[in-house]
């Protein structure tokens, strides 16, 4: 055998040497990370622009997500639990408006996350979901699902695609993308 040859991938001995089990039957398990083919390269999106911990023995529940907006406002979006005592928390971390996940970890124990969000007011506007696309000087409206005829000057933006999704009464959170 050569002096620089390996009888097995580095990657392969790091795992055994670390205790992982890399000799697995096909199909038993999901391959490992360096296993897996897929493309390369390209970064995961960042999940969470904070994350903190909140003892909170008050709360019932162990799921809440929530929106909270300027001025203090926030719209529990899923769970039934009081929401105050986790937004104040992520509210040190993160200035309104965002988006928050909360779980419950151990006894009394939370786990927050949130990440920013754009929000717009957009007065007398009908749906709960609004796609609006400008390409080359046209413009797509697509609400709930179905084309419409129009726009909506606050969503504008040329050569990119807006979603808009509504939070609560007028307040919409959206979203750009380019094209």
């Amino acid at each position: 055998m050569s002096l620089f040859r390996r009888s097995e991938p580095l990657h392969v001995q790091l795992a055994r040497e670390g205790g992982l089990d890399v000799a697995r039957e096909p199909d038993s398990a999901p391959p490992p990370p360096w296993d897996a083919a897929g493309i390369h390269g390209n970064h995961r999106a960042r999940g969470w622009d904070a994350v903190t911990t909140v003892d909170a023995p008050e709360l019932g529940g162990d799921r809440a997500m929530f929106v909270s907006l300027v001025g203090g406002r926030r719209v529990l979006l899923d769970g039934d639990t009081d929401v105050e005592p986790l937004a104040v928390a992520i509210d040190r971390e993160l200035p309104a408006p965002y988006r928050a996940e909360a779980v419950r970890r151990k006894g009394t124990l939370w786990a927050v996350g949130g990440w920013k969000i754009e929000t717009v007011t957009l007065p007398g506007t009908v749906g709960e979901e609004i796609e609006l696309s400008s390409h080359e000087g046209e413009r797509t409206l697509v609400v709930d699902g179905e084309h419409v005829f129009g726009s909506i000057p606050a969503l504008e933006r040329p050569e990119h695609v807006v979603r808009a999704r509504r939070i609560v009464d007028d307040v919409w959170e959206v979203e750009v993308h380019p094209l």
